[in-house]
This record gives C-alpha cells, sequence and structure tokens, in this order.
C-alpha cells in the first residue's frame, strides 16, 4: 500500500480532487450498470466473483485456490476466469502447465498450478467466460477472479476479501486512497 493510501497525509489532501472525480465516476458506472443502461451478460452456469474494494493485493488468490478445491470436493467442475494482471496477453488465453507468467500472469498460473481446473485469462471478463466454457463444456460454475468492479458480467455471488493488516487505509477512494469503490458497496457482497 502507498505510503499516503494507509493514512491522511498533505499528499492524499492534495489528491482529494482526483478522489471526487474517480468515487464519482464509479458511482455513475455502476448506476449505469443497475439500471441497464450499460448491458451485463449472463453465462449458462452460476459465477462466483472474489474480489476486493481496495486497491492492491488482500489474499484472493489464496481464497479463490480454496474456493476452487472446495468446489471439487463438493463434485463440481470449476473453472476460473482471471483478467491475468501482469500477463501480456490481449486475447482471452487458456492457461496450461507450461504457460509463460510474462503471458498470463503469474496468479492465473498458480491458481491452474494449485487446482489443475480450467484457467482463461482474458481483459473482457465475458469473453473469457465464453471461451473457457466453450472449451471446457463440462464446467458447472465459474469462479471470477478479481472481478467485483466487472460489471458486464452477471454473478450469483460476491466474495469481497479485506486485507486485515491494511484494512481500508485511509478510507479514501483512488488516487487519494486505496478504495475503488465506496465502503457502502460492502453491504452488497
Amino acid at each position: 500500500m502507498l505510503p499516503h493510501w494507509s493514512r491522511l497525509t498533505f499528499l492524499s489532501v492534495l489528491l482529494l480532487p482526483l478522489a471526487g472525480l474517480f468515487a464519482l465516476v464509479v458511482r455513475v458506472r455502476r448506476f449505469a450498470y443497475a439500471q441497464g443502461l450499460l448491458a451485463s451478460h449472463a453465462v449458462p452456469v452460476p459465477v462466483i466473483v472474489v474480489g476486493n474494494i481496495t486497491a492492491g493485493g488482500s489474499g484472493k488468490t489464496p481464497l479463490v485456490i480454496w474456493l476452487v478445491n472446495w468446489l471439487v470436493a463438493q463434485g463440481m467442475r470449476p473453472g476460473v476466469i482471471s483478467r491475468g494482471y501482469g500477463g501480456q496477453a490481449r486475447d482471452c488465453v487458456a492457461v496450461r502447465a507450461d504457460s509463460a507468467a510474462a503471458e498470463v500472469g503469474d496468479e492465473p498460473l498458480l491458481i491452474h498450478g494449485k487446482t489443475q481446473m480450467p484457467v482463461v485469462v482474458g481483459r473482457d471478463r465475458v469473453a473469457a467466460a465464453r471461451t473457457l466454457l466453450a472449451q471446457h463444456p463440462d464446467v458447472n460454475i465459474l469462479v471470477s477472479d478479481d472481478g467485483l468492479q466487472h460489471y458486464r458480467l452477471q454473478r450469483q455471488l460476491e466474495l469481497a476479501v479485506v486485507d486485515a493488516g491494511t484494512g481500508y487505509g485511509n478510507g479514501l477512494p483512488l488516487p487519494a486512497g486505496p478504495l475503488r469503490e465506496p465502503l457502502s458497496r460492502l453491504r452488497r457482497v
């Protein structure tokens, strides 16, 4: 977490106008999806989204790995979609054991390695979900890694992860603080 995100500092105060603009854009965008002004898309299987409302790591990947393995133990056939943060893939790419982290991202590679379940990375989560389901028609549930703010993909369940060490930082929106969405968003996950 950036130093000015952990507490109120001179820099975070200077960034408040940008943070206000960011918060407004987030609110308008969410409203547009809620009112159907921006389209969201369903896929033919249930979707569980694991995400957070703060920027940075919070333990999403270990939770995704645990959840996928738990779903397998329950008799489900899960697949995982991810943006592939850190990877250079532009289109939807299936993650394989020999995939390069530079292409697909290190977290999707770790998820695939720890679960042995299908993982597809793609910046467009709807396209990633459709690609995974086309390649693996036996998948009957999807887990979306770090997809909380990707409203284009409809979901049945949202799980928010909070870093117990840093919490919500100074409680301000980006870039003055670490919040991607207001704390009130947690009431709906």
